[in-house]
């Protein structure tokens, strides 16, 4: 079964419900957490996770729309990459 890995990013303001609402939005997809790291600095949110869909033809497109949708929601910035592109843009 081939599957999918992805590095997601919260960030924002703090407030109730960010980690029950993102993590909500990825149980309906089917996307499973990997590695999660979170820190709150004052009240500035922020939020990393690798996660991975073992779905065949998991629809990416309609799960960065979801998540994006839902940032809007929650009045923070969320960003759905695909492991391989992140680490392409982040190498030195």
């Amino acid at each position: 079964m081939a599957s999918t890995r992805f590095i997601i990013t919260v960030i924002g303001i703090d407030k109730v419900g960010i980690v029950a609402k993102v993590t909500g939005i990825m149980a309906e997809h089917s996307v499973n957490i990997v590695d999660i790291s979170q820190t709150i600095m004052e009240d500035l949110f922020t939020m990393i996770m690798l996660a991975e869909a073992r779905e065949e033809n998991f629809d990416l497109k309609g799960f960065q729309t979801a998540m994006q949708k839902t940032g809007e929601e929650l009045g923070v910035d969320i960003r759905v990459q695909n492991e391989d592109a992140f680490r392409f843009m982040h190498r030195i």
